[in-house]
């Protein structure tokens, strides 16, 4: 975090999202998940974060950059905050991740392969025969 934000915290809604690198609008979302803990107000209702806070964000956006859902997430915040939480269970989260990612990679190529292969066997010109509809009319 630059200096000049560090001097000034706690900061306002805008602030924390430009430190951090995420919308004032998931700012919102992320706390109205739980995500930060609670927020400080001031007198007359407006959001101030912490240094805390836009660590936070910044955790947060990287694990979205990672793929990781709004549940795991959750998770990974809550072991983050927790310093007796066991390493363990950390990468267990990341191991079920890197999982879910390589099944969905495989089904993608799976798609590509089928979509290579009736592109291959389209002749592409002013015939109205088509092995790619066919194929997605089950013929």
């Amino acid at each position: 975090m630059n200096k000049a934000l560090a001097d000034t915290l706690p900061v306002a809604i805008g602030d924390a999202a430009r430190a951090s690198g995420v919308s004032a609008k998931m700012v919102r979302h992320y706390e109205s998940l739980g995500l930060l803990g609670e927020v400080l107000r001031t007198e007359s209702g407006y959001r101030q974060y912490t240094t805390a806070d836009v660590h936070t964000l910044r955790f947060i956006k990287r694990a979205r950059n990672l793929g990781f859902s709004m549940a795991e997430i959750s998770e990974l915040v809550s072991l983050w905050r927790d310093r007796g939480r066991a390493s363990a269970n950390v990468k267990q989260i990341a191991q079920h991740h890197v999982d879910d990612l390589q099944a969905r990679i495989e089904g993608m190529q799976a798609m590509r392969r089928t979509l290579m292969s009736l592109l291959h066997n389209c002749h592409g010109d002013d015939r109205p025969d088509c092995p790619i509809l066919d194929d997605l009319a089950g013929h």
